[in-house]
């Protein structure tokens, strides 16, 4: 009979898998992007986030930890998107140590050229993989997930907004 060690603990599975997927799903999606844009997923993560967001605004605090990147990972990010026109920075009127990303025309109108396809190529993958109920209790789970590691980083300090001292965009 084998023997059974804390490494076999079901929950280091999960949370391997967790990684392993979303690992794969980026390279997957980073392929395409790259062959079919020119536009390398990190661009693309920054700019849909804009793209989401009411006002096509968000706080560079705000957008680096949505982005999971570094404030100087977002600066260099930003700065070569801004260098292409597709976004710039506004000041923060309240103090202007704080900065927004904020998407040009020209970033609306290649998110509008690549989102068609990205969403076509997501519902490829997902289609191929899970039923539509699946698909929405794995974006509940995710999105609890989310929040929880979102709340347990904030009571040890750790916040998205922790170097943001601007207040939020109107």
């Amino acid at each position: 009979m084998g023997r059974t060690t804390v490494t076999d603990d079901g929950r280091m599975t999960t949370v391997g898998l967790l990684f392993e997927s979303a690992a794969g799903l980026r390279r997957l999606f980073q392929r395409r992007l790259e062959n079919e844009r020119s536009l390398s997923s990190q661009s693309f993560d920054v700019l849909i986030r804009l793209a989401r967001t009411p006002g096509s605004e968000l706080r560079m605090s705000e957008l680096a930890a949505q982005a999971s990147l570094t404030p100087s990972g977002l600066t260099r990010s930003v700065d070569r998107l801004q260098d292409q026109g597709l976004v710039e920075r506004r000041v923060c009127p309240e103090d202007r140590r704080g900065a927004f990303a904020v998407l040009t025309p020209s970033g609306r109108e290649l998110m509008d050229r690549a989102v068609p396809d990205h969403l076509a190529h997501v519902n490829e993958v997902l289609n191929d993989v899970f039923t539509a109920d699946e698909e929405a209790t794995l974006a509940a789970l995710l999105r609890k997930l989310r929040d929880h590691v979102l709340d347990t980083n904030a009571a040890c300090g750790i916040t998205p907004e922790e170097n943001d001292i601007c207040p939020d965009a109107e």
